[in-house]
């Protein structure tokens, strides 16, 4: 019985971690398509007006789109919380994650959200998305400086919750159309608010609850 509790972690760790690299390599071919500099493939074809008309929007588009990628890989091997043998591994992939964010993908991403699809409800959802992003990775990385290490993992979980975003925000996606079918720009404002606010919400309850 001890050895087949002692088995469950260990089993949901392994599935944590495959689920994670599938999604990881769906979003890694997504990343993919803007190899070379194309302003004319996937997403972008649908952002002619911005990428037209405002010569700052491909460089900050770019910015996020690649960044976002390697902040995914640095934010899941940092709540590992392993080293794998390697000196420092977990602190060196804390670091590359809160300073992609901080610097790159975060601001970044507010600048994207004033362009988002689905007028203003998309917009306003994205930007506060963006900067409760910067908030929570800095509170991670300044509770890490002042050694609160317990605080310090909280606000990396719920920072790495709504990185996940970029995933989950394509599963809602997926389920909606499939389940409903609705106006393309009905599905921007809802999977802009679904696909961040549940992952938040259960990191809270996970944190009240103290399994994080």
């Amino acid at each position: 019985m001890l050895t087949s509790k002692k088995h469950i972690p260990i089993f949901l760790r392994t599935l944590l971690i495959i689920g994670f690299g599938y999604f990881f390599w769906l979003m890694l071919k997504i990343t993919l398509e803007y190899i070379p500099f194309d302003p004319n493939v996937s997403f972008l074809m649908i952002k002619q007006t911005e990428v037209q008309d405002r010569p700052e929007y491909l460089p900050f588009f770019y910015t996020h789109v690649y960044t976002s990628i390697f902040v995914l890989l640095s934010g899941f091997l940092a709540i590992l919380r392993k080293d794998f043998g390697l000196k420092s591994f977990h602190r060196n992939m804390g670091k590359i994650y809160i300073f992609l964010i901080l610097i790159l993908a975060a601001p970044s991403g507010i600048y994207m959200g004033y362009f988002a699809n689905g007028g203003f409800l998309s917009k306003i959802s994205f930007i506060i998305l963006g900067s409760l992003w910067w908030f929570t990775t800095y509170k991670a990385y300044q509770s890490a400086r002042q050694k609160r290490f317990k605080e310090h993992k909280q606000w990396m979980w719920r920072s790495f919750a709504l990185t996940l975003s970029a995933l989950t925000l394509r599963i809602w996606k997926v389920i909606i159309v499939y389940l409903f079918h609705p106006n393309p720009m009905d599905v921007y404002q809802i999977i802009s608010w679904l696909g961040w606010i549940p992952n938040i919400l259960l990191i809270e309850y996970l944190i009240t609850k103290k399994h994080l």
